[in-house]
């Protein structure tokens, strides 16, 4: 391990621009694994838009503390969220930022700190979480820094920081792995999670900024479904009906746990989260929305009943549709 650990804000630039070139790398292999929850194949590609857009946003961010570089990033994730992963991604990014707030570097209890905010927050925000998924891979993350933080008892070394990222990463593996027992229809396609796999290389770029060393090349040796050779598995899967509805949209709290509820009523992978913290002049906060629902129409109906919505996305459920994806914006 180099002796110079890079800890300041400009970490959380270089991390996104890693990920945002190791997902590009990467994202065929992670769309041909995906079939969870439905099998669209565009969890790599939506990963990468997702941190495309937080690393875009950060290039002419002035210097800043890393819980304003972390915020930034999030927010700019949130507002062009790609799909079910990509939107946990943001929802996490954006958490992550609460406990850095005013730091000038980042620490290993830190570092510990915001990925367990950030998991605490991917969770609530999907109306039904499910394990062997990217949350799986998050909790593990934060479980794997807490275990170094709770052993150092707040030491803000460089050596701590480094140790508590291993940690992390040597726990969101594991997590990965499991994968493939925790959920059906993984075990029956013999692969892991593809957005748990996402996150995990996510996780390793930080890692490599850290500490200053590469990707760790076996990484992800031995995770079914990963070899270059193996079968794009999300191809092959039945057509599902139905199409994904992404937006945001300007609620008060109350009015955004309603549509919930008539968004869980009608659809799954309902996943809500407020795009900032600070409301405007009415009570109202803006909020990211993602769902899936038999036709777009029932859930734009719905949407439109209580706001006005922006940045609409709809998306085919299915990787074999004719129309799988298109903006209205």
């Amino acid at each position: 391990m180099q002796s110079k650990i890079a800890a300041t804000a400009p970490v959380v630039r270089r991390w996104l621009t890693m990920a945002e070139h190791t997902l590009a790398n990467h994202s065929d292999r992670l769309n041909a694994i995906n079939i969870y929850p439905v099998a669209d194949a565009d969890t790599g590609t939506n990963l990468y838009l997702t941190v495309r857009a937080a690393a875009q946003a950060l290039e002419e961010l002035e210097p800043s503390d890393v819980g304003v570089t972390m915020a930034t990033a999030g927010r700019a994730a949130m507002e062009q969220a790609r799909g079910n992963s990509g939107t946990l991604l943001s929802v996490s990014l954006m958490a992550m930022a609460e406990p850095l707030s005013g730091a000038q570097r980042l620490s290993g209890p830190l570092l510990a700190a915001s990925l367990h905010r950030a998991q605490l927050r991917a969770w609530s925000a999907l109306s039904e979480p499910m394990p062997g998924t990217i949350l799986s891979v998050l909790e593990a993350a934060a479980a794997g820094a807490n275990s170094v933080e709770s052993t150092i008892q707040g030491d803000e070394s460089n050596h701590t920081l480094a140790e508590t990222i291993n940690g992390a990463v040597k726990a969101a593996r594991e997590a990965v792995v499991l994968t493939e027992s925790q959920l059906g229809v993984l075990s029956d396609a013999r692969v892991v999670d593809a957005g748990g796999v996402g996150l995990l290389l996510i996780l390793d770029c930080l890692r490599s900024v850290i500490v200053g060393e590469p990707l760790q090349e076996d990484l992800l040796d031995g995770l079914s479904g990963y070899k270059v050779q193996d079968p794009n598995i999300a191809l092959n899967m039945p057509v599902q009906e139905g199409v994904e509805v992404m937006c945001s949209i300007t609620l008060s709290p109350l009015a955004a746990a309603g549509l919930r509820l008539e968004l869980d009523s009608m659809g799954d992978s309902v996943i809500m989260s407020a795009v900032s913290e600070e409301a405007d002049p009415t009570g109202s906060y803006p909020w990211r929305l993602h769902v899936h629902v038999p036709s777009s129409a029932l859930a734009l109906d719905a949407i439109r009943a209580v706001g006005d919505p922006s940045n609409v996305s709809i998306s085919a459920l299915s990787a074999t549709s004719s129309d799988n994806g298109h903006d209205l914006l």
